[in-house]
C-alpha cells in the first residue's frame, strides 16, 4: 500500500499515507466546488471524495437552472493514486497548489466541462468541526476555504456554457476527517438527549479587496457550538470579525431564506453590517449527495465505474417538500456596510434549519416562517 506520497517527508502517522489513522468507516477526504456568474440564472456545484475504510470513491456534478437541477454521478472503487484525482472522467488537477486548479469531466450522459479555479486570496484555514452524539464522537473535521473566479466552458446536451473570470466566481473548500458517509449503519440505543434539530449558516463572499468566510452552527436553543467568522486580504493577514448577530430572512410559509442580515465586529471595534440576499437556492439533497438525499449519498456503494445523470423539476411539489429537510446552497449577494462606505461581494449563501430552532420560533420539524 507504499504509493507515490509516501517518497515525501509528510507524515502524520507510522502508516502509509493513504492509510487513514482512524479505522471509523465514516474517514472522509472531499473537495467541493460551486460556480455561477452572478446573475442566479446559472449556478453549479461539483465536488470529489475518497472514503478509504469504505473502499469507495466518488464525485458529482449539480447544475441548477431554468427551474431544474442536473445531477451526473460517478462512483468507484477506491485507489491509492492520490496524486491523480480521479473518478471515471471525471478529474481534479493540482495545477498550483492552495491557488489554481483544473476540474474536467468527460462527456457524460451528455454533460461535459473544463474548468480551471483561481483563488482571488489566500485559503482560509477553518476552525476544527466536531461534534458527538452521547459518547461518540459523529463529526471531526478539518477545513479550508477560498474564494476565486472560473474559466473554461460546460457543455450540457450540445450546449455550451462559456465561463470567463471577469463574471464567474465562486468558492471552494476542501476537507477531511470523519462524518457520516455511506450507507446508514445501525442505530443501537437511542442518543440522550435525541436530536430534535440544528442551525446552519456558511457564508464565504469575494469583494475586490478581500473575503469575508462566515460558518456558523447552533442547537436547537440558540447555544452556537461553531463561531467562525473571518476576513483574509490580499497580502495574507486574517482579521477575526467577532461574535456575529444574524436574523435571516425567510419567504412566508417556508424555511427558505430570502437573504439575512449578519453584524459582525472588526478587528478596531467598528460595526460591519453585510446584507445578503439569494438569488438562487439549490439544495444539496436533490441530486447533491447531502444529508437526507433519497439518490445519491457520499462514500455509498454503487459498484465498480458507475455512472447515472438524474433531473429535477424543482416545481415538483415531492421536490419542494424536501427543501427545508436538507442543506440549500444558494447564489448569494452581499452588499457590506462599514464606516459610511459600502462594497459589493458574490459568493455562497448556505443556510439550513432543521428541526427545532428557539431563536428563530421554529418549535418543532414542521415549523415555517409566519
Amino acid at each position: 500500500m507504499v504509493g507515490p506520497l509516501d517518497e515525501y517527508p509528510l507524515h502524520q502517522a507510522p502508516l502509509p499515507v493513504t492509510w487513514p489513522v482512524s479505522s471509523d468507516r465514516n474517514f472522509y477526504d472531499r473537495c467541493y466546488f460551486n460556480a455561477h456568474d452572478r446573475t442566479g440564472d446559472v449556478f453549479l456545484i461539483t465536488g470529489l471524495g475518497y472514503y478509504p475504510n469504505l473502499g469507495t470513491k466518488d464525485a458529482f456534478l449539480l447544475l441548477a437552472r431554468d427551474g431544474r437541477q442536473t445531477a451526473v454521478h460517478l462512483s468507484d472503487v477506491c485507489d491509492d493514486d492520490r496524486l491523480h484525482q480521479h473518478v471515471g472522467g471525471y478529474r481534479i488537477e493540482v495545477e498550483e497548489p492552495l491557488q489554481r486548479i483544473r476540474l474536467t469531466l468527460e462527456e457524460t450522459e451528455g454533460v461535459a466541462a473544463d474548468l480551471t479555479w483561481e483563488g482571488s486570496f489566500p485559503v482560509l484555514q477553518e476552525l476544527p468541526h466536531v461534534l458527538r452524539s452521547g459518547a461518540r464522537v459523529t463529526l471531526d473535521a478539518q477545513r479550508f476555504a477560498q474564494v476565486g473566479t472560473w474559466s473554461g466552458h460546460v457543455e450540457v446536451d450540445g450546449e455550451r456554457i462559456e465561463v470567463t473570470p471577469d463574471r464567474w466566481v465562486g468558492t471552494r473548500d476542501r476537507s477531511w476527517g470523519i462524518r457520516p458517509v455511506g450507507e446508514a449503519e445501525p442505530a443501537g440505543a437511542p442518543a440522550d438527549p435525541p436530536f430534535d434539530g440544528m442551525w446552519w449558516l456558511y457564508v464565504p463572499m469575494r469583494f475586490e479587496e478581500y473575503a469575508v468566510v462566515l460558518i456558523l452552527q447552533e442547537d436547537p436553543s440558540g447555544y452556537r457550538t461553531l463561531n467562525d467568522c473571518h476576513r483574509v486580504h490580499a497580502d495574507g493577514r486574517v482579521e477575526q470579525l467577532g461574535w456575529p448577530r444574524v436574523q435571516v430572512h425567510y419567504a412566508p410559509g417556508t424555511r427558505t431564506p430570502t437573504g439575512a442580515t449578519i453584524r459582525c465586529t472588526s478587528a478596531t471595534g467598528e460595526e460591519v453590517v453585510l446584507e445578503v440576499s439569494s438569488l438562487l437556492a439549490a439544495p444539496l439533497h436533490v441530486g447533491g449527495g447531502y444529508g437526507g438525499d433519497p439518490d445519491w449519498t457520499h462514500g455509498m456503494w454503487k459498484g465498480e465505474k458507475f455512472v447515472e445523470r438524474l433531473t429535477y423539476d424543482m416545481a415538483d411539489e415531492a421536490v419542494q417538500g424536501r427543501f427545508m429537510f436538507g442543506c440549500v446552497d444558494h447564489v448569494g449577494r452581499a452588499v457590506l456596510h462599514e464606516q459610511g462606505r459600502t462594497s459589493e461581494g458574490w459568493g455562497l449563501f448556505e443556510h439550513f434549519s432543521i428541526g427545532r430552532h428557539d431563536p428563530s420560533g421554529f418549535g418543532d420539524w414542521f415549523a415555517v416562517a409566519p
